[in-house]
Order: structure tokens, then sequence, then C-alpha cells
């Protein structure tokens, strides 16, 4: 790979010889770019965000522009009693292939993911989730193992979408990953792995027919290479610009950065606390007072990304302001010595190169790692490659990962996945943190799980399981001619935008 100076060099020159007017495609296709491909398109079992499934499948319950949960396949919610949801379901839905659906599809939808036998990747996010019933052919009852306030949330995103039960057992999971059939506004005709996915508009969509025919979804790791693609006219979006571009496109009078502040991840550095040296929470301090997240934040994100000291972000109900860790290499190095490790120690660390300017950022952590006495082993993974690894527990010791609540806007999905023992991105075992982290997801009161989110939220500073870095900031790049605005949630919702002619 080059190094990221010649990128941003060959961007500004690309910017600098493109033409000032270059005309947008037709309004009847839209073409995104993005850093990587979709692994699988079946909405169940994703490893990565939900964006491009979010516009095929649908879910019982929507957010709306405000991010307030909205009717969507499912007309009402109520709570029948402290472990019992019941949805009325929308009648006269059918999916793109003309299957029904109903009740015994949303049973169907739930009960793969459930099933331990399938080691979907997701299923922290509804397991929760004792039994489905269903009523009748628009009734389901959704039975909990203990109180869930958060059980119509988990029903607005991934792995809750609703798949074909007919369709899926024809033609089996592995050809539903490239095939999928969904409720929602586009119908996947084409699906290149790393390389592009092509949509087309479902004319029976129950909202109506969606405004833009045709979308494509191409894959663009290299970021330079997105933003020469945009600048051609080739697309007419561009999801993960890069900060040090950012500039660079908003002088150009025909393109517009859209900027989303903390609508974009946690990046963390996750930690194997169950292997030697990283068992020692004084290992763990140590290393996180090594780093100087502020001076990373303000230099190699261009402050398009905020130090934080805790993985939930400002939108999750329950986040608490946790103090950003203090960068102090003198006392992470005696801490080290307190430990056991006067003189350090060697230790593999992965960053991938598919966050914002994160292999710069692994970059720069190594250097402070080295001041410390720690040897980090730097490897930039590729990202399809380290996708797998992560959830299968592969990864090194020290792991970059970003993470995400826009499935839920609520701090449980932000901390139970990655800070419970056994979760499939867990890589910590704390028996302290776990009670309260069960504790969270079976009570009620809005007011108690606030109080026991903070005391997580505390107790994660001070045992530092893992390493909260900051937040990014959401960039996008896009034509003027298109309507979008970007959202905190991070979707991409097709339906709503637009393309002037």
């Amino acid at each position: 790979m080059r190094p990221r100076f010649l990128l941003a060099a060959a961007a500004s020159a690309l910017l600098a010889v493109a033409p000032a007017h270059v005309a947008p495609a037709h309004a009847a296709t839209l073409v995104i770019a993005r850093a990587a491909s979709p692994s699988t398109m079946d909405p169940g079992f994703l490893r990565e965000p939900a964006t491009l499934v979010d516009n095929v499948f649908d879910t019982l319950v929507g957010r709306d522009a405000n991010l307030k949960l909205v009717p969507d396949l499912a007309l009402s919610w109520t709570s029948v009693d402290p472990l019992t949801w019941e949805f009325k379901l929308r009648p006269g839905v059918t999916f793109q292939n003309g299957e029904t659906f109903d009740a015994n599809a949303v049973k169907f939808s739930l009960d793969r993911v459930l099933d331990p036998a399938a080691h979907a990747p997701t299923i922290s996010y509804i397991n929760t989730i004792a039994a489905v019933d269903v009523v009748d052919a628009d009734t389901v009852r959704i039975h909990t193992k203990a109180a869930d306030p958060l059980l119509p949330t988990r029903m607005s995103r991934y792995p809750a979408y609703i798949v074909p039960p007919a369709y899926l057992k024809s033609i089996g999971a592995e050809q539903f990953a490239r095939k999928p059939i969904g409720t929602g506004p586009y119908r996947v005709t084409e699906f290149v792995p790393d390389d592009h996915v092509t949509m087309q508009a479902n004319p029976g969509y129950w909202r109506g027919k969606p405004a833009i025919d045709t979308v494509v979804w191409r894959a663009l790791p290299e970021p330079t290479a997105r933003v020469a693609a945009l600048l051609a006219g080739e697309v007419q979006l561009v999801e993960a610009l890069p900060v040090d571009l950012a500039q660079n496109v908003a002088a150009d009078p025909d393109l517009q950065v859209v900027k989303v502040p903390h609508g974009g991840l946690v990046i963390y550095l996750g930690l194997k606390t169950g292997e030697q040296p990283l068992d020692d929470a004084r290992v763990r301090q140590a290393l996180s007072m090594a780093i100087d997240r502020k001076t990373i934040a303000a230099q190699i994100l261009k402050d398009y990304a905020d130090a934080t000291g805790t993985q939930a972000g400002p939108f999750d109900f329950g986040y608490k302001d946790e103090p950003i860790p203090p960068f102090d290499p003198a006392r992470a190095k005696t801490l080290l010595a307190a430990a056991g490790y006067p003189n350090g120690f060697t230790i593999r660390m992965q960053t991938p190169a598919h966050y914002i300017n994160s292999a710069q950022v692994g970059q720069v952590i190594a250097q402070e790692f080295a001041a410390i006495g720690v040897t980090a082993q730097l490897e930039t993974p590729e990202w399809s490659v380290y996708a797998q690894q992560v959830p299968a527990g592969k990864q090194a010791p020290i792991y970059m990962l970003g993470w995400g609540s826009t499935q839920t806007l609520d701090a449980d999905a932000a901390l139970y996945p990655i800070l419970h023992t056994g979760e499939p991105y867990s890589t910590v075992s704390l028996p302290a943190l776990d009670s309260l982290l069960t504790d969270s997801r079976s009570t009620i009161d809005p007011a108690a799980r606030a109080v026991l989110f903070a005391k997580i939220q505390d107790m994660s500073t001070e045992l530092t399981p893992t390493l909260p870095l900051y937040q990014e900031d959401s960039l996008y790049a896009k034509r003027k001619g298109v309507t979008f605005a970007g959202r905190a949630d991070a979707r991409i919702v097709l339906f709503d935008m637009r393309i002037a002619d």
C-alpha cells in the first residue's frame, strides 16, 4: 500500500485537474461509492453495518427523520404484561417476489437468528426473546426472558428484518445471502462481492414506488478512488469521505460535504483481557494512559472526531460523559513496573484501514506504546479477512474496532455486545460488569436504567476492559443535485432521496 501522504497528494492532483462542471448522471440512476463491499446480504447474519439491507428489508418498527420510533411493518405494539409484547401487523404487504408478509414470516425471521445452532453474529441484540407466538395472520406476540424495555426498539433494526420463509427455504441460506428478497423499497438485482451491488426500485412497495429507479453501490476501498469517481461524475454520493480531502471537496462549487456530528462509530482498541499481560488492569490502564486521544482527534482526524472515555455516544439513552483518559506516559511506565513489566513487553496489534484514517491512527498509537516500552507488532489486515476474524476470536490481543448503537440509539447496544462475557464481539470477562449489564436488560424504569448504565461506564473507566479512543463524525460527499442530509443513525434512506434533473 502506498504511504497515505502520497494518496492525499494524488487526490489533490485529481481535484486540481478535474473539470469544474461535470453533468450528473440521469435522475433515474444513483451511484454510491463505499469503502467496502458487504460480505452478505442476509440481514440476520450481518458482520458489517446494515446500510444496504436497510433498503431491501423492513422491520416491524421504524424510525423517522427525527429518530423517533414509528410504525413500519407493525401498525402498533402493546405491552401485554412485563414479559409479553403484542404487535399488530400491516395487512396487504407482500415480499418482492409476491410472497405474503404475515405473522408466520415474523416468527420465522426471528427464530432463525435465535437458533443457537445458527451462530448468528448479531444474536445479542435480540437474545432477550424467549419465544415468538403467532396469534393470527396479523398478530404476533413476542415473549421475553425477563422484562425488556427495549423490545420495540430491538424490532427497529438488524437482525430483526423480516425475510420470506418460503423463498428462503427453497433456495437455502447461502443463496439467499446473494439473492435476497424483502418487503423493502429496493430489490437486489446483482451482487458481485468486492465490486458492486445493484438495486432496482420495487414498484409494489407498500409506501409507493421510490423516486430513483436504479441504485448502484460501488466498492472503492481506496479513498482517492472514491473522490476521483465523484469528480468524474461516475458517482453522486460518497460514503466515508477522508478527512484530509474534505476541504478540497468543499471548495468545488458542484460538490458538498455532508457532516453528521457524532454520527459515526466509536473507535476503540479491544483487549483480550483473558490473556497475559492484558489480564492485569494495571497494564490495561497503562496502555490507555499512553494514548494522546485529543491530539489524534485534532491532528489525524482533523477535528472530524471527538476524543471519548466511553463506548456509548451522545445520542444514546444512558450515555455518560466519562472523562477522557489522561495522556500520562510517566504514570503509564509506573503502572507497567508495578505489574511486573518494568521493561515493557511485545504484543500483536491490528488496526484495519477501514475507518477514518484508522491505519494512520494505529501507527501513531504503536509509537506511543513504544514510548512506554511496549512493542506493538502492528498489522493492517484486509477488512474482508478481519471482519471474519474478530467474531471468531482469531484477532490479535489488541485490535481496533468501530462500534455504534445506531440500531437502537441506546447504550445497551454500545456496551452489552462488547463488554459482556461470551458475546461474539466481546473479549472481556468481568463478572461485576456482567451483573450490571444483565440487570440493565431487565429493568423497565428509564431512570433506573440510566443509573445502571452510569455504573457500567464508571466501572469500565476504572477497570479499562477496552480502550475507547474517539467517536467519528459521519462524513459524506455528494453532488449538489442529490437530496441527502445524513442521519445520526447512519442510515442512507434511498426512499427519501431525490436527484435533480
